[in-house]
């Protein structure tokens, strides 16, 4: 990672990806609650997808992600860390509670969708235990919510689906692993990562939510002004709206795609604009919305 020094210099240190995901961003998820994380996926106006013909018609999804255990659960070990007999674990935890909470927020989001619809991620073909808790607590929730359709996709048929059929997907629940690895594909396929939110949604709202982009702190990049500051506007919409705000954050969403439309855009969109280019751009259509009214 890099890190800014008083004269105005970066330095690079390096730090393992797992120390600063254990140090840092899982603790906060942890210790706040913040159990369902949502990251929503669409073309947006002036943006083309990789998929030919791919609009946000075809493309419009809402991954909910769990976002406190699983194969992110922290539990495991190693042991003869320093011999050739070195044996490390790394222990799925699935827990009634953890799954019942995550679909019922799941189906919650599909039912306020138009089309009403939910596919649940699993890959209880091959984890026989936890996976098969997942579906077995899918299929006693479903009963409560008739009027979402749902269906089930085991993860890697999952990714087939989404780049030859994404019409036929809305809102998408997995595993904190798979729903991990299934919103890069997903934002990779609107176009580009640099462009994805995601909340960090504490549901009971005892405690505070959090709001990033999915890509983090991009420190490989950090510096050289190339970075796409859509992420970071979209993720501040998304927390405008959890606030309640909704005329507010389709404002926002509004003014984001109408700088994409009018073509400023970071090179991992394909266009020339930097960091500063497009967020100038940004906060001179908030402020011109905001003038007219």
């Amino acid at each position: 990672m890099k890190v800014l020094k008083a004269n105005g210099e970066f330095c690079r240190i390096d730090v393992p990806d797992h120390i600063s995901l254990w140090g840092l961003i899982l603790p906060i998820r942890n210790a706040l609650n913040q159990y369902v994380n949502v990251r929503p996926t669409r073309v947006l106006r002036g943006i083309n997808s990789p998929l030919k013909n791919c609009g946000t018609k075809d493309l419009n999804w809402v991954i909910i992600r769990e976002n406190s255990e699983g194969e992110y659960a922290g539990h495991g070990g190693t042991t003869h860390a320093h011999s050739s007999n070195t044996v490390a674990t790394e222990v799925s935890i699935f827990t009634r509670v953890g799954i019942e909470r995550i679909f019922r927020f799941a189906f919650e989001t599909a039912r306020s969708r138009s089309r009403k619809k939910l596919t649940m991620v699993t890959k209880s073909n091959a984890q026989r235990h936890g996976m098969v808790l997942w579906d077995k607590i899918f299929a006693e929730i479903m009963k409560e919510y008739p009027d979402v359709e749902t269906d089930k996709m085991l993860v890697d048929a999952m990714t087939v689906r989404m780049v030859l059929q994404p019409q036929s997907l809305d809102t998408i629940v997995a595993t904190n692993l798979h729903a991990d690895i299934l919103s890069d594909l997903a934002a990779a396929l609107s176009g580009s990562i640099g462009i994805a939110p995601s909340s960090n949604l504490d549901p009971t709202r005892e405690n505070p939510s959090m709001f990033e982009p999915i890509h983090g702190s991009a420190p490989d990049i950090a510096g050289k002004g190339i970075a796409n500051p859509i992420g970071a506007f979209w993720s501040a919409a998304e927390m405008v709206r959890w606030l309640g705000f909704e005329e507010a954050a389709d404002g926002l969403m509004t003014c984001i795609e109408n700088v994409t439309e009018a073509g400023v855009k970071t090179k991992d969109l394909r266009g020339s604009a930097n960091t500063k280019d497009v967020t100038d751009a940004v906060c001179k259509e908030i402020e011109n919305v905001l003038g007219s009214r």
